[in-house]
């Protein structure tokens, strides 16, 4: 994996797998065992582990061990940091498509 300055980055960077949206997408509904999520992968556990890690050190989830099981949940705090950027981005573009829009309409004229 490349180097990525930014939580940001990271965090894109662990979304941009199919898989690890997916385990995303399943702790969305709660926390839940390892063994749980990797359920309904068809790789090995250690694969599956991979991924888990990604999305660990980039800090969308948190694990912990509990007894002989280790848990999974999210961490709201990096997914809003990245819904914020998007929403930046988001108002960014529509000022911008707002303007052309306006200079679009203007510089029709009649003909």
């Amino acid at each position: 994996m490349p180097y990525h300055s930014t939580p940001l980055d990271l965090a894109f960077h662990a979304l941009s797998d199919p898989t690890r949206r997916a385990v995303v997408s399943r702790l969305a509904e709660g926390e839940v065992p390892v063994s749980v999520l990797a359920e309904p992968f068809d790789m090995a556990l250690p694969s599956f582990a991979q991924h888990l890690r990604v999305l660990e050190e980039c800090g969308l989830i948190i694990s912990e061990k509990r007894g002989r099981s280790r848990w999974c949940r999210l961490v709201k705090a990096r997914f809003d940091e990245a819904a914020n950027w998007m929403e930046a981005e988001r108002r960014n573009w529509a000022m911008r498509l707002e303007r052309l829009d306006v200079y679009l309409d203007n510089s029709e004229g009649p003909g």
